[in-house]
């Protein structure tokens, strides 16, 4: 190998360069390398320090030209690239030169992450983010018997006993990269289930979550239950609460059990449904409702407090309550939250189909 990093090393021409290039790391593949030793192969071909990062574990190998681990803080990368496994990004190279980046670098570096990835694939357990839906179904589904989402969770490599939180998710954005925004260095798993995503995680930090994404999280116990708790959550997200905790919802998750022609049928729900057609007026009442006081709204709403006060003395008079009393209040933020799960009603049990 020593003896082909020389060659390699004096290139007459591009074209040449890139076909030894290829026969470098063809010869790596034969060997069945593991990524340290990827990486240090690279290094001393590419003559400075290379990076490799997995998304799933957040371990990262950064080796030197001699074949060291490279200090820290890292350089910047010159160049960088996605690997990738079953068109899921599941982790990224990197060089680390310093002045003009090298003719062949991107061509070095589309080779290493194509390695990269076939060495991921040989050696490491359940590396993608994006698991197996019937499996994560078996995990989430109250009709799973113990053994079988015991044996589900193992197949999707989270370890026995370790406590799964459970999301349920709506957003435009990829599934994988959202499960891997919110939980980047712990067991992480996601799968489409219908119209909504399911992400299952050791640990989960909304604030990584994407600005499309509405979120419900469940609380860390048996997941059926942490999945039932999520998709009650996410019936109460809204433009303005976008990530909802059960755990935060308190006596307001009742809401979601009372059937929904019983909501419907409410007069009180029936008189938001009227405001809500007009959009400035339910934006409005949402921020008087978060709010509390016509100051606290004007200020979300970037308005002056008496045009507050006046929309909602005429939102109040739509309604037929007294919004400035606390119990006015309160009656109206609690039919806007039982409107607001006509807009999501219950789904399937289990599933997450809608009905």
């Amino acid at each position: 190998m020593e003896a082909l990093i020389e060659r390699l090393s004096h290139l007459d021409s591009e074209a040449e360069g890139a076909l030894r290039v290829v026969v470098f790391y063809d010869t790596l593949m034969r060997r069945r390398v593991d990524l340290p030793a990827l990486a240090r192969a690279s290094a001393g071909l590419a003559e400075c320090v290379v990076g490799i990062r997995l998304h799933g574990t957040g371990r990262t190998i950064r080796v030197t030209p001699d074949g060291r681990q490279a200090p820290v803080p890292p350089g910047p990368a010159s160049t960088e690239g996605p690997i990738r496994l079953d068109e899921e990004e599941v982790g990224a190279v990197w060089l680390e030169r310093t002045g003009t980046p090298a003719p062949l670098d991107e061509f070095v570096l589309d080779r290493l992450a194509l390695s990269a990835a076939a060495v991921m694939e040989r050696y490491g357990p359940a590396t993608t983010t994006m698991a197996d839906p019937a499996l994560v179904e078996l995990v989430i589904s109250a009709a799973s018997d113990e053994g079988a989402r015991a044996r589900a969770l193992r197949l999707l490599g989270f370890a026995t006993g370790l406590p799964v939180r459970v999301a349920a998710v709506r957003t435009r954005t990829p599934l994988d990269r959202v499960a891997r925004l919110v939980c980047p260095s712990r067991p992480v798993k996601a799968a489409s289930l219908a119209d909504v995503g399911v992400i299952l995680a050791t640990t989960l930090d909304p604030e990584g979550l994407p600005t499309d994404a509405r979120a419900g999280i469940g609380g860390v116990g048996s997941p059926e239950r942490s999945w039932k708790q999520a998709r009650t959550a996410l019936r109460f997200t809204s433009e303005r609460r976008p990530v909802v905790h059960h755990d935060g919802l308190g006596a307001l998750a009742l809401l979601a059990e009372v059937p929904t022609g019983t909501v419907r049928d409410n007069a009180d729900v029936a008189a938001i449904a009227l405001v809500a057609a007009r959009s400035d007026d339910l934006a409005t009442l949402e921020a008087y409702c978060a709010g509390g006081s016509l100051r606290r709204t004007a200020e979300l709403l970037h308005l002056h407090h008496s045009s507050v006060a006046r929309r909602i003395e005429q939102i109040g008079g739509h309604l037929g309550i007294d919004l400035t009393e606390p119990a006015g209040l309160l009656r109206a933020s609690l039919a806007l939250a039982a409107w607001r799960l006509l807009d999501d009603e219950e789904p399937m049990a289990g599933t997450g189909r809608s009905r």
